[in-house]
């Protein structure tokens, strides 16, 4: 048998217990012991060797004939009498086997509690199999339909009273299985003591035990259809969870959390995301900053230092890396074994619900990272959770990611599909989380992702999308969307499927963004370049505005882009110090510019020098050197206009709010655009240069004549730069160019970008 999941916890002490004084008083009746029939003995050995597969028809008061008789197992006991409230004896049961199997006639309406003794030891147990079922037929409706979107109420561990006691309901599904318990450490681990009722309707087991508080370890124990007892599994609808490398689920109580950021949710619901400012800043929480001993920081002390540095810095968002529970640390969280639970490594659930309230009331929106895509293997997770291939598929050409060696979700099963679209809504509605970044979509939608040819298994039609994780994706979308409209889905998706961010009733999946992973590899590229050579290239840059309003996009610079050899932002661009701080600077303007919601990995608005260690804190001590304090003054100074002139994001995702002045100039590596946020606002400007060499009297076309102040110049020495410019400002002629009406000469500073507003 494999070892449990607290075998090293004391035992638990087992003293008379406090009952609850709700519970009317009975009279008791004295039955004579003829009139219970003794139980078979086969079923008595069954319930003793935790294989009866219904011990709710065997155990707690039942009918027999015109009597009732009281059954129970309390392994260890020598002596067993039922009580009641005042804690009189009504009923002395006798012991039918030598392991603590007991029976004797009661009255049919007792409410009863059992006493034990051994020895010189007495203890009360409250019976959970005197307690009915806590589902009901529209559970069991619900769920068979794959509709039930508040699952996560239903099944996991509920502190709830329960006909008049106050205790836990565990609920999990496991059709396949022979039996299941709930085993923790108020059972000693002993999956014979609280083995669970299967609704057949369903393939759910459901056990409601008084008295277990909140706090408490547990774990599954389930029994396959061949009779083999399988690795304990954690809940996989648990609310918590212990620290690894120890896997246990913990009792969570979701509705004891308190919130103070109803301003926030109120105004969040009649915001237009695609017509907001967007500006995220994505964090792995363990490696953002450490404490002292290289610590992780907790959500509190996260709460504390984080936001702040986030608000100061003007993002809108963060985006945190999964903090589902996740077995491996190096995973950054992306093979998540615990859906829903936020990872115990930085605190319990509660502490992290005032992290993400904490952010709220900053004015901060919250966007995590959801893993719908696999899942890892590991024996106290979902593969193979009752024996059989329950999650994910059988055939390995469907279930199996050669990339990361995990499992792939069975989409197409209406309970999967179910738990999954459920645990999008659980974060949404207990943690009031703002918005779901859907990891690894590409490899959800193509069912040859990453496959040799006989690797994978075509479609009903022959192709080789996924139809059924595409319905999934859609499904998902309709429903998170009509459940919160206020908040926003994002794809991670790399290929050209089309509509990803297109409403389903257009065909399209539904999503609220995608991630332009095409214009980010494109301009790392570009910006890899020697200067000298960036002619050859000049459409690297130019690219991204060829498909950019045919999807919602997001212009990301994230994690996977400093990690595995890749070089942090700054080591990507070439040249001596001063010109890759330069290029930086340039880069991170251009971007903020360019039509698009913006997203940066933690480090990248300072200039980290290394690659990014999950391990590690970031470089905190880089700012001390003015260099490295440039690039956070001008990613906050980004941000403050972003926020602050509509240009900037009022229209990103749609064409007429942006026109191109100089698109072709590769000959000097120059490019130059106009940003419209539509009637009642003013344009804005943007002028590129990615040589090292000044133009100071560059000709360019523009909207309207009149003053265009320079709001932002990537090459001011406030940022660390050469503090070439234009004095504040330039004054436009009416001379047409570019195919302007108006036009003006600039200074364009080396290896640089500059922002102009216009004011008349």
């Amino acid at each position: 048998m494999p070892r449990r999941s607290g075998d090293d916890e004391e035992p638990q002490r087992k003293k008379a217990v406090a009952r609850k004084a709700t519970v009317k008083k009975v009279a008791v009746k004295k039955i004579a012991p003829n009139k219970a029939a003794a139980l078979h003995r086969e079923a008595i050995e069954a319930i003793v060797a935790g294989t009866h597969g219904d011990p709710f028809a065997i155990l707690g008061i039942h009918a027999v004939g015109e009597s009732h008789v009281l059954r129970a197992f309390i392994p260890g006991a020598e002596r067993l009498e039922a009580i009641n409230e005042a804690e009189h004896v009504v009923a002395v049961l006798q012991r039918t086997h030598d392991a603590g199997f007991f029976e004797g006639p009661v009255d049919g309406r007792l409410r009863y509690w059992l006493r034990a003794t051994r020895g010189t030891d007495t203890w009360t147990v409250d019976d959970p199999y005197a307690f009915g079922p806590v589902l009901g037929p529209t559970d069991d409706w619900l769920f068979g339909e794959g509709t039930h979107a508040q699952l996560y109420k239903r099944l996991g561990a509920h502190l709830i009273p329960h006909e008049g006691t106050v205790g836990v309901q565990f609920a999990v599904w496991a059709p396949n299985a022979r039996r299941v318990s709930v085993v923790g450490d108020f059972n000693d681990w002993d999956g014979r003591r609280h083995v669970m009722r299967l609704r057949h309707a369903t393939g759910v087991w459901e056990i409601f035990i008084p008295g277990v508080h909140e706090g408490a370890l547990y774990k599954y124990e389930l029994t396959a259809a061949d009779g083999t007892l399988l690795p304990l599994k954690s809940d996989p609808v648990g609310f918590a969870a212990e620290l690894r490398p120890s896997t246990a689920s913990r009792v969570f109580d979701p509705s004891r959390l308190q919130w103070h950021d109803h301003a926030w949710m109120k105004h969040r619901d009649g915001v237009a995301k695609h017509r907001a400012p967007m500006s995220t800043y994505e964090v792995h929480l363990g490696s953002w900053r450490r404490g002292d001993g290289n610590r992780w920081l907790t959500y509190d002390e996260l709460a504390d230092e984080l936001v702040p540095y986030v608000r100061d810095m003007g993002f809108t968002h963060v985006e945190l890396m999964p903090i589902n529970e996740h077995p491996f640390d190096a995973s950054w969280g992306y093979q998540p074994v615990g859906l829903f639970a936020p990872t115990s490594r930085f605190g319990d659930p509660a502490a992290f619900a005032r992290f993400v309230d904490r952010c709220h009331t900053n004015g901060i929106g919250v966007i995590i990272d959801w893993v719908p895509a696999h899942f890892p293997s590991d024996a106290h997770g979902l593969a193979r959770f009752d024996g059989t291939a329950l999650y994910e598929h059988e055939d390995p050409r469907l279930g199996f990611h050669p990339d990361w060696n995990t499992l792939i979700y069975n989409f197409g099963r209406r309970e999967v599909s179910n738990f999954l679209i459920a645990n999008a809504l659980f974060w949404l509605e207990v943690f009031h989380i703002d918005g779901l970044r859907v990891d690894a979509v590409a490899s959800m939608l193509y069912l040859d992702y990453s496959r040799k040819e006989g690797e994978w298994i075509p479609n009903r039609l022959g192709g080789r999308e996924n139809l059924e994780a595409v319905d999934f994706l859609r499904r998902m979308n309709e429903t998170v969307y009509a459940h919160f409209p206020g908040v926003v889905t994002l794809a991670e998706e790399s290929t050209a499927w089309p509509g990803v961010s297109r409403p389903t009733s257009e065909g399209g999946l539904g999503f609220g963004f995608k991630w332009n992973m095409g214009w980010m590899h494109d301009t790392l590229e570009y910006m890899s370049e020697d200067p000298v050579h960036r002619q050859w290239h000049h459409d690297q840059m130019t690219f991204g505005l060829v498909y950019a309003f045919t999807e919602n996009f997001v212009l990301p610079l994230s994690h996977d882009e400093v990690v595995h050899g890749k070089k942090s932002l700054l080591d990507r661009m070439p040249g001596d110090g001063w010109q890759r701080f330069a290029q930086l600077r340039a880069y991170l303007a251009f971007m903020w510019a360019h039509p698009g919601k913006k997203l940066l990995f933690m480090g990248g608005e300072f200039g980290q020098g290394r690659e990014w260690n999950h391990e590690q804190s970031l470089d905190w001590h880089l700012l001390d050197i003015p260099w490295h304090h440039g690039v956070k003054s001008l990613v906050r100074d980004c941000n403050l206009l972003l926020r602050a002139e509509p240009a900037l994001h009022a229209r990103d995702c749609e064409g007429e709010g942006f026109q191109w002045i100089t698109v072709d100039d590769s000959a000097h590596s120059v490019y130059a655009w106009v940003r419209y946020g539509g009637a009642g606002t003013r344009p804005l400007v943007a002028l590129v240069n990615m040589t090292p060499v000044p133009r100071p009297a560059y000709v360019i076309g523009l909207p309207e004549g009149g003053r265009w102040r320079e709001v932002l110049n990537s090459d001011s020495a406030l940022y660390g730069g050469s503090n070439v410019g234009n004095g504040g400002g330039v004054h436009a002629s009416p001379s047409p160019s570019h195919g302007f009406p108006h036009s003006a000469t600039v200074v364009l500073p080396p290896l640089a970008t500059l922002w102009f507003v216009h004011e008349g």
